[in-house]
């Protein structure tokens, strides 16, 4: 019995002095939840940027914070079904990746900080007043794209084209955006816009079939339902010989002919020095909504030759990038 009393007196001992296994059982400093209304090389990007700059912050996944992420699969429900379920763990920030996903929690996790990033208008989108106006909790990265110079860019690769097919989600607030912003600038350049809906993943290879024999070039937005199945595109594409411009430059690498684009990864990182702000005792409401200037050409030889075009030299040494 005095062996085990002892015992029992040497283990009350060493936990007052505190148990060196201690700090691994102590809660984490913040919380931050992503989440993303899919899962495609551009968004993953946004994502690994925005975690990379915490890191590089001082807030490690490992040590001091809880880090939790959350894709919808490209479904809008399951993008509801998150955001209820963030703003019921109260993190301290939420960063939601698309403008869906940014939607679904300005819905739902009113009470939370929220970061958005990637998101085409969020004035449109209704995330926020204005700009210049973020909302108390609500702020973040927008992507719109220079359509204008998409269009020239069309117009430099294919200069005979009359018609360009348009592949978009009208469910998606960011496409239907960029879809009117094409029917404006396009027939400046003298081309007429045909539309073809995607309200699914799965509808996007039909939708590029009912455009063969009646354009003349095709742009994809920068749409997540649309961008995620972008193989049905580019594989109707080559055996149409219809050239395809992208709105995103990942989609080159994946065969689209070229994109006037940005880095992801770097409007990822900027979304991450907007989360830290806030870790760090700023309100978003105190962030104005933030642009992106810097914009990068990427043209593909192989998908340009299997969708019967030549590119011009002064184009290709443009390029940032040129995949073969």
């Amino acid at each position: 019995m005095l062996r085990i009393k002892s015992l029992a007196m040497l283990l009350i001992g060493l936990g007052t002095l505190g148990s060196p296994f201690q700090s691994f059982a102590s809660a984490p400093d913040k919380h931050v939840a992503i989440t993303q209304i899919v899962e495609h090389p551009a968004l993953d990007a946004v994502r690994k940027g925005v975690k990379d700059v915490l890191s590089e912050s001082g807030w490690d996944a490992e040590k001091n914070l809880k880090w939790e992420y959350q894709s919808a699969q490209g479904n809008p429900a399951t993008a509801a079904q998150i955001a209820k379920k963030f703003a019921g763990s109260n993190p301290d920030v939420i960063v939601a990746i698309a403008t869906p996903s940014a939607q679904a929690m300005v819905a739902s996790a009113r009470n939370s900080n929220i970061i958005f990033s990637a998101v085409t208008d969020p004035v449109d989108a209704k995330l926020v007043k204005a700009w210049d106006q973020p909302s108390p909790k609500v702020t973040g990265v927008s992507d719109l794209t220079p359509i204008d110079k998409h269009m020239a860019l069309v117009k430099e690769i294919v200069p005979a084209a009359k018609t360009i097919g348009i592949i978009y989600n009208p469910g998606e607030a960011n496409a239907v955006s960029l879809v009117k912003l094409v029917n404006e600038h396009a027939p400046q350049l003298g081309m007429t816009v045909i539309e073809a809906a995607s309200p699914k993943s799965a509808d996007v290879q039909t939708a590029m079939r009912s455009l063969v024999g009646k354009v003349d070039a095709v742009y994809l937005p920068t749409d997540n339902t649309v961008i995620s199945a972008l193989e049905g595109v580019i594989k109707v594409a080559e055996q149409a010989k219809i050239p395809v411009i992208a709105g995103d430059t990942d989609s080159v690498k994946r065969g689209a002919i070229a994109a006037l684009g940005f880095d992801y990864y770097q409007v990822g990182r900027q979304t991450g020095g907007m989360v830290v702000d806030v870790l760090n005792g700023k309100t978003p409401g105190e962030l104005p909504v933030q642009g992106i200037e810097n914009t990068e050409l990427f043209v593909n030889l192989g998908a340009a030759e299997k969708m019967g075009i030549t590119l011009d030299e002064v184009l290709i040494k443009r390029a940032q990038e040129v995949v073969e």
